[in-house]
Order: structure tokens, then C-alpha cells, then sequence
């Protein structure tokens, strides 16, 4: 993974990471430990949902980049799918607080969208290739006299 990559993930991760680990604590206050298990399993999800889908478009824009927009919204649609049937599942399930596992999805995914948001913003993104030296010294561009 190049480094623009990982960073990107990384500073999306661990504020998404902390936003989920006091939502932690205030569900664990308010709703008792099923409620902190219900906010960790919600940030859980959040950060392994969208850092897939961080990855997988990394990959698509440099092997595929004209089908990067199409890539993008068919992964938006599948991690929706995937988190529907996620709560399919656990409909029903005494593990966790279900409130709480809602407001912290809610939460966390604001933070991951706006965390990676700010990070792509900060990074040094190159958005044409520049030649290589050896490249432009072959090259006359100009009159000789």
C-alpha cells in the first residue's frame, strides 16, 4: 500500500477509533455493559466497512481509474446492503443494546466521513505524473543555437 494510502486510512481510523471509544464509555454509563458492547461493535464495523471500501477503491482508481465513479457508488450501495443485513441478523440479539449500536454507526461513520475527508484534503496528491529527467533531457523543446 503506498503511503498517501496508508495515511489516508490511518487518519481516518483513529479518530473514528476515539469517537467509537467514548461512545464506548457514555453507552457503558447510560446503558450498562450492553450498551458499551453495542458501541464497540458498532465502531468495530464502521472502521472495517469503510477501510475495505478505502482499499478497494485505492486499488480500482490505479488499476481502473475510468471506472472509479461506478466503483465508488457500487461500493457505497454494497456497504449499505451489507450493513442491512448485518442488522438482519442481529435483529433480534440480547448481546447488545441495539440504540446504542445505532447511535454509535451514526457517530463513527460522521467521524470516518469527515476524518478522511480532512485527509484527503492535507495530502500531496499528484494528479498528473511529472516525466522523469532521463525523459526531458532526450527531448528538444526549444531552438539551438
Amino acid at each position: 500500500m503506498p503511503s498517501n494510502d496508508a495515511r489516508i486510512l490511518a487518519q481516518a481510523a483513529v479518530p473514528t477509533a476515539a469517537v467509537g471509544a467514548v461512545a464506548a464509555v457514555v453507552s457503558g454509563v447510560t446503558a450498562g455493559g450492553k450498551g458499551a458492547i453495542g458501541s464497540g461493535v458498532a465502531a468495530l464495523v464502521t472502521i472495517v466497512f469503510m477501510g475495505i471500501g478505502l482499499l478497494v477503491l485505492q486499488r480500482t482508481a490505479k488499476s481502473l481509474p475510468h471506472l472509479f465513479q461506478a466503483m465508488g457508488l457500487m461500493l457505497y450501495a454494497a456497504q449499505i446492503l451489507l450493513l442491512f443485513i448485518f442488522l438482519a441478523v442481529f435483529k433480534n440479539t440480547s448481546l447488545f443494546n441495539p440504540r446504542a449500536f445505532a447511535i454509535t454507526l451514526i457517530a463513527t461513520t460522521l467521524a470516518w466521513i469527515g476524518s478522511q475527508t480532512v485527509a484527503h484534503m492535507k495530502s500531496k496528491i499528484l494528479y498528473v505524473e511529472p516525466d522523469s529527467a532521463k525523459d526531458s533531457e532526450s527531448e528538444k523543446t526549444g531552438p539551438s543555437s
